[in-house]
């Protein structure tokens, strides 16, 4: 059976991704991203909030591993 996609599993993907894969994530950005807002600002610096969209609705963690490999190469 595969893991579905739930706050606890998401939140273990991208501390992961964060951690191990930040070449990863920002490729996804600069490729993929499709809608961003500024969300904060501070006098040291800013944060934006990016939407990156999948080219399908992800069914379960192991397609989420998938896909995101997939985005990457």
């Amino acid at each position: 059976m595969s893991e579905p996609i739930t706050p606890e599993s998401s939140a273990r993907i991208c501390n992961h991704m964060n951690d191990d894969h930040q070449d990863a994530v920002d490729s996804y950005v600069k490729n993929y991203g499709t809608s961003a807002k500024m969300t904060k600002l501070t006098p040291n610096s800013m944060e934006i909030t990016v939407v990156v969209p999948f080219d399908h609705v992800l069914q379960d963690c192991s397609d989420a591993k998938k896909t995101l490999v997939s985005m990457i190469k």
